[in-house]
């Protein structure tokens, strides 16, 4: 293949299409799975391929079900408190223990407790016994013949021991798809080598490993192949010969580069070339040597949807077994989401219950922002022909956590700073276990999640241009029907986050305006956005005349890692956000960085775990380790008036 030449040919097929056409593929020349003999004891986990028949009864013999004397049940008919009845050993009874067999002429077991010993041959008794009391007849749990499993079943602990009841020890199982995963691009290094510029350390094999893993396959990881056509030729005929699946991750797209899908129709067929989702658009599905193979494309968030949406089922169907559905639920939506009519859209969420409705709060929405699948709790699936969804609309979302969970998740939405994310890990770990779910959609959009009912709380840290003072006033101006509390949260120090050891010599906002100086900003509504407008109308600096001041970005960090990365030469944020990225910083002021909640959740047992956390001293320490913070008020309650 000439360098020059590029993949110009992804179709756009609607998923469920993919899917039909992929398994219909599949069952031509694929059988549901193969089937192996293994040990009962190390079934735990895999799928019966056969209904199990049990070949013992158990109890295979009638057995005592408790301590005490088996009788002759007829000899005892006629005892009661007023007329006792003496039996004697041998001739009318036998002692015996729980699970002694039981032989005619003896009918009935009774209790130890029952029984009035007289000497040692003799007992007495003042209550009948029935036929066949406390006697566990043959096959009262399991009759030989008896089905105990049946055919596509997962194994459970508690099924393995009613299958060595049953006197089964070996048992018919569905094999595990030995699934081939194969990294390429000459880019991407393994996590031990030496990072440079231009590389990227390879984690989708990892995931995709970890998955396989928990679906019931056997993985077998390959070490990244380079984009070199040969190389690849080389390692998929190895791949394809050992595993049943494979899957070549990354190489799928369009680029010149791209070899994978030309591979795959030279070697074998290309069923579906590209499918209507964002992400994973550049999905390949085909066959070598009748054995399915998945291209998977590189970006992290779009690998984890397509093996989702691909690789799972398909190893679900070499299991033999079904796949299950997905829990959901619906939930109110936070924040517009816009979405193009062509494909299938997946939105990583977070969620909480504010009241009596489940909050959806979209994250970044990037195909390579693995964090957003990290942090989400479940997924909103926008489909096809749909532009989107509008704020507070009921949606539906596919849980990736246990509901409990989410119940117990302090729902935070508002301005962005590195210490939310320190004071989750603290609220998780103290007692009641409880989470932090914070959204970063600026201080102004926070109040107004507050005011709509979709947060408990509000991080924010608005300055008011006329008084200098932070925060009451808009929480005054927004929410003046609502009953409300300040969380007095921390003093942090704002500036200028440049370049290690400042090349461009900026020094204050007039130095914006250079044509030499790329700036980054913060979105609208956002604290640090409000300030920069604040500081630029002080001077009578017009924002046109400065570079990159519509280049919006959601976080602090996000901010120091444009300057960090080159793309900008300056961008208004904390210290800490600097500091983290060995980056310097020209302090411009200190600002009040508060939270605003609602009086009703003030004294829920989540709110007061918040601010526990605010004024420990662990919490402290590592803001001091921060750089950048003051915490003399923390955790203190002001009235809003």
């Amino acid at each position: 293949m000439k360098k020059n030449e590029r993949n110009l040919y992804l179709s756009n097929v609607a998923v469920e299409e993919a899917l039909e056409m992929f398994f219909d593929r599949i069952r031509q020349g694929n059988e549901a799975g193969k089937v192996e003999y293994i040990k009962v004891t190390e079934a735990l986990g895999r799928v019966t391929a056969l209904p199990v028949f049990a070949r013992l009864s158990s109890p295979n013999y009638n057995a005592s079900a408790m301590d005490g004397i088996a009788v002759r049940a007829e000899v005892t008919y006629s005892a009661s408190e007023r007329n006792p009845v003496r039996l004697k050993k041998q001739q009318d009874y036998i002692p015996v223990d729980t699970g002694d067999p039981i032989f005619e002429p003896y009918t009935a077991v009774i209790m130890i407790e029952d029984v009035v010993e007289i000497d040692e041959d003799q007992v007495e008794i003042i209550q009948a016994a029935a036929p066949w009391q406390h006697i566990r007849p043959i096959g009262e749990d399991i009759v030989a013949k008896e089905m105990i499993l049946s055919a596509k079943h997962r194994i459970r602990p508690i099924d393995i021991g009613a299958l060595l009841s049953g006197g089964i020890t070996k048992i018919a199982v569905y094999q595990k798809p030995k699934v081939g995963i194969m990294p390429t691009g000459s880019e991407i290094i393994e996590p031990e080598e030496t990072m440079e510029i231009g590389k990227i350390i390879e984690s989708n094999s990892r995931i995709f490993e970890g998955l396989v893993i928990e679906l019931g396959g056997i993985p077998l990881r390959y070490k990244p192949v380079p984009d070199d056509y040969e190389a690849l030729k080389e390692q998929i005929l190895q791949a394809v010969a050992v595993n049943d699946i494979l899957i070549i991750n990354a190489g799928s797209s369009a680029g010149s580069e791209d070899f994978t899908v030309k591979l795959i129709r030279e070697l074998g067929e290309v069923l579906v070339h590209g499918i209507a989702t964002k992400p994973g658009k550049p999905t390949i599905l085909g066959f070598i040597q009748e054995k399915p193979v998945l291209g998977i494309p590189g970006y992290p968030v779009s690998a984890y949807f397509v093996f989702d949406t691909f690789a799972k089922p398909l190893i679900h169907y070499y299991l033999g077994q079904q796949l299950p559905g997905k829990p959901k639920a619906k939930a109110v939506l936070s924040k517009r989401i816009i979405s193009s009519l062509k494909h299938r859209e997946y939105i990583q969420v977070k969620l909480g219950r504010v009241e009596d409705q489940l909050i959806a709060t979209p994250l970044n929405r990037g195909a390579g922002v693995t964090m957003s699948l990290v942090r989400a709790d479940g997924v909103l699936i926008i489909p096809q022909n749909s532009e989107g969804v509008e704020a507070g609309e009921a949606v539906e979302v596919e849980l990736l956590k246990p509901i409990e969970e989410i119940h117990r998740t302090l729902v935070s939405i508002g301005s962005h700073d590195l210490i939310m994310d320190l004071i989750a890990n603290h609220m998780h770990d103290l007692e009641g276990g409880y989470d932090l779910s914070s959204a970063h959609v600026g201080s102004l959009g926070g109040i107004m999640a507050i005011k709509r009912g979709e947060a408990h709380l509000a991080p924010i840290h608005l300055l008011d241009e006329k008084t200098g003072q932070y925060n009451i006033s808009f929480i005054q101006r927004y929410l003046p029907a609502v009953d409300m509390k300040l969380i007095k949260g921390v003093k942090r120090i704002q500036g200028f986050i440049v370049q290690k050891g400042n090349p461009k010599k900026i020094k204050d906002f007039t130095d914006l305006q250079r044509e030499d100086i790329q700036f980054v900003n913060r979105q609208r509504g956002a604290g640090t956005r409000i300030l920069v407008d604040y500081e630029l109308n002080r001077r009578s600096i017009d924002s046109e005349t400065i570079s990159g001041y519509d280049r919006e970005m959601t976080t602090h960090m996000a901010v120091a890692a444009a300057v960090a990365s080159g793309t900008a030469h300056v961008g208004i944020g904390v210290l800490s956000a600097a500091q983290a990225l060995g980056l310097d910083f020209i302090a411009i002021g200190e600002e009040d960085y508060d939270f605003v909640i609602p009086s009703k959740y003030l004294n829920t047992e989540m709110a007061k775990t918040f601010i526990q956390v605010l004024q420990s001293m662990e919490f402290q320490k590592e803001l001091i380790a921060l750089g950048g913070y003051r915490f003399e008020d923390a955790g203190k309650i002001i009235d809003i008036l």
